[in-house]
């Protein structure tokens, strides 16, 4: 006898277990499955920074959690409706996110004495009272996996390891997954040894059978595709999105890409993409460290490449005098800073927001670079490429701005046609342009104060590049007092003048009576996002600004900043967005933070912004 199928709109899974378990190849391709299926949706991948932190620890367990619906969403969830949790290290840790109702499936294999005192618990919380409230799910799915596989070669170790692909199984009847797919994807991956593939299969189906067939789940669970846009998507995480708009400004600007970076979490994988890519003339260089990886890519713009570098804080610290290198020479530049938290070493694997001042200022001398940041997965890939349009027309470094949030988390994103993609195509110079017949690399477009791009090689254009001074026009090294000061305010002038190619703000203030404006930036796009409809929808109006442009600020920002009583600005910093809106704009903005390597929650923006109003 059929099951009964009850229709939701919405929910909130998170799969919890040791680093080495699979959680994220678990909960990716539940990610998948659920893309194809039609859903919109949102991830937040959270792991330990340790390569492989003891088992059983609260220190080791890795997490993935997806929030998908049959509507458009910003935000992976503030709390999970489901939590599956493979040890008992997994419940402790994440229990405190829970609602109370929330289900529970729980493997109980390692519920020992032993490992429930490695975390602190005198006693079993399967049998005091510890999950009283809970729908809870306490099914041996370590054995269950042992029994599938019985029939296999694999030693009761290597058996064991299935156990997420069975909970994965489970999962996908749970909430009617397609399972095709994740089929050929096992069969895909361990191709090469087969019987790893088997093993695998075995226990994704017994999972899906036995949500099927066991008399503990009565209900399994549908949401419905979402009404998304019409158009060709795909699922996409931020790196993938940054690597992909590199890729396309590229072939937009007519111009080999060159990647020089050195590996750091978490920008690791953009250069992990690129180097696939060589088809599309992408090349990549893997540097001894953070300094020759930015000297390879400024010496690529030198020679006429879309140059980028990518990196996170410590790293661009590191960069730091290349990039005023890199200001002096008015060379095109993108330079990735995917955050982290800080300082130094910091959480590697953790989000932040907290590189702004340090993109704005940390160069020695006047050393202004502009700043662009994407504000969701999908959107790394616009920002992208509206970094290389600023630093190919205007020929200077150009910061891009993401974090680990973005970096790992995913949405469907709707792929471009070509047709919809900006000419990024800059001319290099050709010949002399000086009024005696020789060539002046420091003379200057009227409109955007860009200099000649002289590409090395090219007959009559050979001229003088290093990290002094340069004379007005002719490049020469000059130490003149008035020199200095003019070209200190020409490059000043030049990105101040990116303001003039931006387009109008838009606010979003659906009955254009707010008195509260939310101004965010980067990642915090989501939870204020999530927190604004909470708001309206409780009957308050307030308005919602996101800015992709830190430096310079839009033209028209100051003007809608003074249309408003109150200016809140949410960060995962101490106020740096908000310390130069204050300084720049002399406004009282309201600064609201956090530095718990997390993303905001939508709730408690929303009851944040419920006070600001009423006060």
């Amino acid at each position: 006898m059929s099951k009964n199928v009850e229709q939701l709109d919405r929910v909130v899974i998170r799969i919890a277990g040791d680093s080495g378990d699979g959680m994220q190849l678990t909960g990716d391709r539940f990610t998948q499955e659920t893309a194809l299926f039609g859903n919109d949706l949102a991830t937040f991948p959270n792991f330990p920074a340790e390569i492989r932190a003891p088992q059983g620890t609260l220190a080791g367990v890795s997490s993935f959690q997806l929030h998908f619906a049959d509507h458009d969403i910003l935000t992976p969830g503030d709390r999970p409706d489901v939590l599956v949790a493979m040890n008992p290290a997994a419940l402790k840790a994440n229990l405190g996110d829970l609602p109370k109702g929330a289900t529970l499936i729980i493997d109980t294999h390692d519920f020992t004495s032993r490992a429930l005192a490695r975390i602190g618990w005198t006693s079993s919380p399967l049998e005091d009272g510890t999950l009283d409230g809970f729908s809870v799910h306490a099914l041996d799915l370590t054995q269950m996996t042992l029994d599938a596989l019985a029939g296999s070669e694999l030693s009761r170790k290597d058996a064991g390891r299935s156990k997420n692909m069975f909970a994965l199984g489970l999962l996908s009847w749970m909430y009617s997954r397609p399972t095709e797919h994740t089929t050929e994807f096992i069969t895909t991956k361990f191709a090469a040894k087969p019987d790893i593939a088997q093993a695998n299969l075995a226990a994704f189906k017994a999972g899906y059978h036995f949500g099927e067939t066991t008399e503990a789940f009565a209900v399994s669970y549908e949401i419905k595709p979402a009404a998304l846009r019409s158009g060709r998507y795909r699922n996409i995480t931020g790196n993938l999105a940054l690597a992909y708009g590199l890729i396309a400004a590229s072939r937009r600007a007519e111009r080999p890409l060159f990647l020089g970076a050195y590996p750091i979490t978490p920008a690791s994988d953009i250069l992990h993409e690129l180097s696939k890519h060589k088809r599309f003339g992408v090349r990549t260089f893997q540097a001894e460290d953070e300094i020759a990886g930015i000297g390879t890519a400024l010496g690529a713009a030198f020679g006429g490449a879309l140059a980028v570098t990518t990196s996170s804080g410590p790293g661009i610290a590191l960069k730091g005098e290349a990039i005023g290198l890199a200001v002096s020479l008015e060379l095109p530049l993108v330079i990735c800073d995917i955050q982290r938290g800080g300082p130094s070493t910091g959480l590697p694997t953790k989000t932040e927001q907290s590189d702004l001042l340090q993109a704005m200022f940390g160069r020695n001398g006047e050393a202004p670079v502009p700043i662009v940041a994407a504000q969701s997965p999908g959107d790394c890939f616009d920002a992208a490429i509206e970094a290389c349009r600023i630093a190919l027309t205007y020929r200077t470094p150009v910061f891009l701005l993401s974090d680990g949030y973005l970096a790992n988390g995913s949405e469907p994103w709707q792929v471009p046609t070509t047709a919809e993609l900006p000419d990024l195509r800059v001319a290099n110079a050709t010949e002399p342009n000086g009024p005696d017949g020789e060539f002046l690399p420091y003379l200057r477009d009227p409109q955007t104060l860009a200099r000649a791009w002289a590409v090395p090689g090219t007959p009559g254009l050979e001229h003088r590049v290093g990290g002094i001074e340069k004379a007005d026009k002719t490049g020469n090294i000059s130490y003149d007092p008035d020199n200095h000061d003019f070209m200190v305010r020409t490059r000043q002038a030049k990105v101040d003048g990116i303001a003039r190619s931006l387009a109008p703000l838009v606010v979003d203030d659906p009955d254009g009576d707010a008195r509260v404006l939310v101004l965010g930036w980067g990642s915090t796009y989501g939870p204020i996002g999530a927190a604004c409809r909470q708001v309206r929808a409780a009957g308050a109006a307030i308005a919602q600004l996101h800015l992709r442009h830190l430096n310079p600020f839009p033209d028209d920002l100051g003007e809608i900043l003074r249309r408003y009583d109150k200016v809140v600005i949410p960060e995962m910093n101490l106020g740096q967005l908000a310390t130069l809106i204050r300084a720049k704009y002399l406004i009282d903005a309201l600064s609201v933070t956090q530095v718990r390597g997390l993303p905001f929650k939508a709730d408690e923006l929303a009851e944040m912004l419920q006070g600001a109003i009423n006060s």
